[in-house]
């Protein structure tokens, strides 16, 4: 009997030690645990895995990429291009769902990387459609156009009206969105309106955040 009962103890113990390792909410914020975004024009909640226990995926789990071309990118990729953090990137979502910002998610990822997931909102505009060297001027000139907001005029592009891009790729050694942004201020686009999530897919998923896919 006395042998039964220190055997039940001990599941008791284990149970409680796993409901305290898996059963503790996880918010995004102390003031949020999650929010609603629209993808492809359908609902999406984003929140943070809520299993205590979860890991990382294979996919960003590597450290030791080839370097060039996988590098450690700077802080601050541009002069007047911000670089910002997961609550940053949150909050101008907010306010671009609120009709506060007038503002685009880009995942500057070839499709093979975004169908692995994206972040929720977001568009796919591979890096090199905007590459000056692997794609056309007609192309480009379309992006440009129709999904950022500028205007053609008299063979220079007016950016005066044109939406707040916030850039991402696979993280701190990807050179993606750091390329397509530098491509953009080529063009002309405004600094101020160009910010940059360096943390990227490998930030946002180790921080347990909604993915979607394609």
């Amino acid at each position: 009997m006395k042998q039964i009962a220190l055997v039940f103890a001990a599941l008791l113990a284990s149970n409680a030690t796993w409901a305290e390792s898996h059963g503790r909410p996880v918010g995004i914020s102390s003031s949020m645990a999650n929010f609603e975004v629209q993808h492809r024009g359908q609902p999406v909640v984003i929140e943070r895995n809520q299993d205590n226990s979860h890991v990382i995926s294979q996919d960003f789990a590597l450290t030791s990429r080839p370097c060039p071309p996988f590098c450690i990118q700077p802080m601050h990729i541009a002069p007047g291009v911000d670089t910002i953090g997961e609550l940053e990137l949150i909050a101008m979502m907010e306010q671009r769902d609120f009709g506060e910002l007038d503002a685009l998610l880009i995942d500057s990822r070839t499709p093979d990387w975004a169908a692995k997931g994206m972040i929720p909102s977001a568009v796919n505009i591979p890096w090199t459609t905007l590459s000056l060297s692997k794609s056309d001027n007609f192309t480009i000139a379309d992006i440009l156009e129709t999904q950022f907001g500028a205007i053609a005029l008299d063979g220079l592009w007016d950016f005066s009206n044109a939406k707040t891009l916030l850039l991402y790729c696979n993280g701190p050694w990807c050179g993606q969105s750091p390329t397509n942004i530098r491509t953009l201020l080529t063009l002309g686009y405004p600094a101020h309106k160009i910010k940059w999530y360096r943390g990227g897919m490998q930030a946002w998923e180790s921080l347990g955040l909604t993915t979607v896919k394609p």
